[in-house]
């Protein structure tokens, strides 16, 4: 499991839709989008690979574990993606944050620590943004 990267799951298996308040925590295996809201921790099962994707109007108030975790809504509470971590541009993450990759695109909040994951040395890596400008991609001015 350390230092071996998992491909993260394309398939949706599970779906908590729009609307949808779960109370209590949700545990899966493979894919899973929350469109709703979940009142508890977030987990794949048996630390298994799994990939959750948090939609713009999802909300999450508890612990989030997962190996693939995008985001782009709320979560309220730490976030672990042992893998990769994808904060899109209406994130808002409050809670510390441990990542093996992150990839935080211009718009994400995060208010907590930013921290990668213990492991072989030299495996966390944060994915250097770019924008374009005119036509031109480069860094940030």
């Amino acid at each position: 499991m350390f230092g071996k990267k998992t491909p993260a799951q394309k398939r949706i298996d599970s779906l908590i839709g729009a609307g949808t308040t779960v109370r209590g925590d949700v545990v899966f295996e493979g894919g899973l989008r929350i469109d709703g809201t979940v009142l508890g921790n977030v987990s794949a099962g048996d630390g298994k690979a799994g990939t959750l994707v948090v939609s713009e109007q999802a909300r999450i108030d508890g612990r989030v574990d997962v190996a693939h975790v995008v985001c782009n809504g709320s979560v309220n509470g730490p976030v672990t993606a042992r893998d990769s971590l994808e904060l899109q541009a209406k994130a808002r993450v409050v809670g510390d944050v441990l990542y093996r990759s992150l990839e935080m695109h211009v718009g994400a909040f995060v208010q907590g620590r930013l921290d990668p994951l213990e492991g072989e040395p030299g495996t966390a890596s944060v994915v250097e943004l770019k924008r374009t400008v005119a036509g031109r991609a480069g860094p940030p001015d």
